[in-house]
């Protein structure tokens, strides 16, 4: 008999004393080839183990291959507290972060399918018109000469740069950093090529033009030589070019107001050459088989035979299939990737690599099934399943229990949150998950069950005729002072409905899911208000003024300012961050840290949970308050002091749901509410908009887990399918009618879930 090979003991990846953020000194293996999925609460140390260990140690070790030139342009990865990792393989993080923002990328050129259709009209095209470079609005040959291959052209609303009723020493000149006496306002001023007193109205059309677009050219003011340009050409050169995000605030709100995009009327938002748009398969260009959504451009390609471009054909094909069977078929080749949400994205992605070749691979995944309806699910888990299939390592943090099904093993962390968790609750097979006793186990099976009776609305909150989107003129009655959850699958127009009618009504308060505009600087404490009846009681207590106990005012450490961490800048480098030395990274000066509250100085009060410092703040006062709205929304296991850049999407929503949770009389439009939720929470967040609704509110959730439309009083289902296929409003009415007659793929599903 032969012995097996040395290569086949390395079937585990074994993780050994892993103690990064929350977890304690944990050892697993996790099985290779196989799909395994990361159970366990919020906070529980899921994303610790999975992302921050072994799929962070991975790609520093990766990242090591590279020569010291390259290694320099990369970010230095700090190794993750653990004592051993041993079995790696390459690992792909495949997760949420929306796709880069920048306007030249779309879904087809994101998934390579563009590149392949490039092709395919560059061979079969009539009039041939060259290359499939001639196809590419990035590519100078194939771009759009008027709008530059962007689809828009921006013109300056000149009405916002200028008061024409002034003169310029009366101040008509109302860009930021134009003010009478100043530089750049004495430099047109003074260039002779107007009169400074009369007003705007009254010039001339060459005074006008001089003013506004007269190109560079020196002018003699006194004894001195100035460069004057026209006002629009010098805004151009100077505010135009830069990146709106890289802008100061005033800045990007004066831009924002003065520079109108409009589709470019030469390509009429195509972004392609007149040529490019000539060339036609079966009587259609490029650009309009980029319009179309995905699903039909699929039947389009089916219907294309030529054997000179048999297997590109075959490869575009099986990736448009692919984009349709993930839940994706609704969305269109020329749709912007920066429009996509963290759930379409990361599916985006995962197409991607279903087509790879590599195999042995460690695919890691963030959730997936956010965004997903019920019926989109099975879908998606054949896609996880057929990864694992072609010999790959899956990795995946998931909450619903149709994911957790399917799973060849589970690793459930605990048993609570922060600084109660961080332990491996069990690791093994799904039936010994069930009756393991933990958390996920008793609930796996747990069922929310249909209100006996529905509570009465107040009111309605009309839409009529929406049409944004996929929208087919779609009017509803939204009832007020109840919980109402819109519903329909993947695509079907929850959010264009929702969001595209009710923000900016009188008293409507979105909590979303979007990020929170902050520095590093900014967490929990000082983003709810929190930390200001915190600085109160340490200055009342010690007799001392509250500015010291602010890491961004008087008490900031002088190294680090308060940050904790300095950031060296490494020139051609990529920065590194390393703690103080002076502060130890507690962000305060000694003199503050030895003001005590209750024996606790203010960074140990920053250190705790919110659950911690709940029971630390007994006195009825605002602090007690935030601490116990904070704890209301589930996130009792943040740190006060916790960078909000680290939170998660479904973290956020909850954080802006606490601070809006003051105000009476409001309706809430919440976004998938549930993102990020274990099966034990969801219970508690259903309580909690009980409690809101009974308080007054009322209550809109966009959602898709089964559990918040039975606890539902009204449901709008969407659809019948995705994008063209959607659009309509397909039942309106209570979760019991909903399961007693309704014939949506919405009320299957929750027909299966309530087990009628």
């Amino acid at each position: 008999m032969t012995t097996p090979a040395a290569a086949d003991n390395h079937h585990v990846i074994q993780v050994r004393g892993a103690r990064e953020n929350n977890l304690r000194n944990v050892d697993v293996d996790l099985p290779k080839r196989r799909l395994t999925v990361f159970t366990g609460v919020s906070g529980s140390g899921k994303s610790s183990l999975v992302f921050g260990t072994i799929a962070a140690e991975s790609q520093r070790l990766i990242n090591e291959t590279y020569s010291a030139f390259l290694q320099s342009f990369m970010p230095a990865l700090g190794r993750p507290d653990v004592d051993g990792l041993h079995n790696l393989s390459a690992a792909i993080v495949v997760d949420q972060e929306r796709m880069g923002a920048n306007s030249r990328s779309t879904v087809g050129t994101a998934t390579d399918a563009y590149t392949m259709l490039r092709i395919v009209f560059s061979r079969l095209g009539t009039p041939h018109i060259g290359t499939s470079g001639a196809f590419s609005f990035n590519l100078p040959e194939g771009m759009c000469p008027r709008c530059e291959g962007a689809g828009q052209v921006s013109d300056i609303d000149v009405d916002e740069l200028v008061d024409r009723t002034k003169s310029l020493n009366e101040g008509a000149i109302t860009v930021p950093g134009y003010a009478v006496d100043s530089w750049m306002w004495q430099v047109m001023a003074h260039s002779g090529f107007y009169d400074p007193d009369k007003k705007l109205a009254d010039f001339t059309e060459q005074e006008w033009e001089d003013f506004l677009h007269k190109p560079s050219c020196k002018v003699k003011v006194g004894s001195n030589n100035f460069t004057y340009e026209g006002l629009v050409v010098k805004l151009q050169r100077t505010v135009l070019v830069k990146d709106r995000d890289a802008m100061q605030a005033h800045i990007r709100a004066f831009v924002d107001r003065a520079v109108v995009f409009r589709t470019c009327p030469e390509c009429e938002g195509s972004r392609l050459t007149k040529a490019a748009l000539s060339s036609r398969i079966d009587g259609v260009n490029i650009a309009e088989c980029s319009a179309m959504q995905i699903s039909d451009l699929a039947g389009f390609i089916r219907r294309i035979e030529d054997p000179s471009v048999a297997p590109l054909l075959a490869g575009l094909r099986e990736l448009l299939d692919s984009l349709v069977e993930i839940g994706l078929g609704y969305l269109s080749l020329d749709r912007a990737s920066g429009t996509l949400s963290g759930g379409e994205a990361q599916r985006v992605k995962m197409v991607r690599h279903l087509g790879s070749s590599l195999t042995d691979v460690t695919y890691v995944f963030d959730e997936p099934t956010i965004g997903l309806h019920p019926h989109d699910i099975a879908r998606m888990n054949d896609l996880l399943l057929r990864l694992r299939d072609k010999g790959n390592t899956v990795l995946v943090v998931e909450h619903k229990p149709e994911v957790i099904e399917i799973a060849d093993h589970v690793v459930d962390l605990g048993p609570r949150a922060g600084s109660n968790g961080g332990e491996i609750c069990y690791s093994g097979d799904v039936p010994g998950l069930r009756s393991s006793g933990t958390l996920t186990g008793e609930h796996l099976s747990h069922r929310a069950k249909l209100r006996p009776e529905v509570r009465p609305r107040t009111g309605a909150l009309s839409i009529t005729d929406a049409t944004r989107h996929n929208l087919r003129n779609v009017s509803v009655e939204i009832p007020t002072g109840v919980l109402t959850v819109v519903t329909g699958v993947a695509g079907s127009g929850k959010s264009s409905l929702i969001h595209g009618s009710l923000p900016g009504r009188e008293g409507v308060v979105v909590a979303d899911q979007s990020p929170i505009r902050g520095s590093r600087r900014s967490n929990p404490a000082t983003y709810t208000g929190l930390l200001n009846p915190i600085r109160t009681a340490f200055a009342k207590a010690n007799g001392v003024k509250a500015a010291l106990f602010s890491a961004n005012s008087e008490g900031a450490c002088p190294k680090c300012n308060g940050l904790g961490l300095v950031y060296t800048d490494l020139a051609m480098m990529a920065g590194v961050a390393s703690v103080c030395e002076e502060c130890e990274g507690k962000r305060f000066t000694s003199e503050v840290l030895s003001y005590t509250l209750d024996g606790k100085n203010i960074h140990e009060v920053l250190s705790m949970s919110i659950e911690e410092a709940y029971d630390f703040f007994t006195a009825k006062g605002q602090a007690r308050t935030i601490l116990g709205r904070l704890k209301d929304v589930g996130l009792g296991y943040l740190r006060l002091g916790q960078p909000l850049n680290t939170l998660s999407g479904g973290e956020r929503q909850r954080l802006k749901l606490a601070i809006h949770m003051a105000e009476k009389g409001a309706i809430y439009v919440l976004d998938e509410p549930t993102t990020g939720l274990h099966l034990a929470d969801v219970d508690q967040l259903l309580a909690l908009l009980d409690r809101l609704v009974e308080a007054g509110n009322t209550v809109v959730v966009i959602e898709h887990h089964q559990a918040v439309m039975a606890h539902a009083d009204w449901i709008v289902d969407l659809g019948p399918g995705a994008g063209h296929d959607g659009g309509l409003i397909v039942f309106e009415g209570t979760p019991s009618e909903m399961v007693e007659k309704g014939e949506t793929l919405t009320a299957r599903h929750l027909r299966e879930y309530v087990g009628a």
